[in-house]
């Protein structure tokens, strides 16, 4: 799903870009970390932190908003509120 919500986010390019300047990330570093781990939660976390983005992800993607909320939950440990 976090691979999906990348695609999501890098098939729009003001979404990326704001994507990479909240994240701090270039395009050389994005591409480094999407191949860690770590990195997939934390695409999760942004989109949750934008309740517009995550409903527009979800809503694209066909999956329920709470289904990328659970697997937000388990990429990064921490339960949503």
């Amino acid at each position: 799903m976090a691979a999906e919500a990348l695609t999501y986010l890098a098939a729009d390019p003001p979404r990326l870009e704001r994507f990479m300047a909240l994240s701090g990330l270039t395009l050389g570093t994005l591409r480094a970390a999407a191949r860690e781990p770590c990195f997939l939660g934390a695409i999760l976390d942004y989109l949750a932190s934008d309740e517009p983005l995550l409903l527009a992800f979800a809503a694209s993607a066909g999956h329920d908003p709470a289904d990328v909320m659970r697997a937000r939950d388990m990429l990064s440990g921490s339960p949503s509120q």
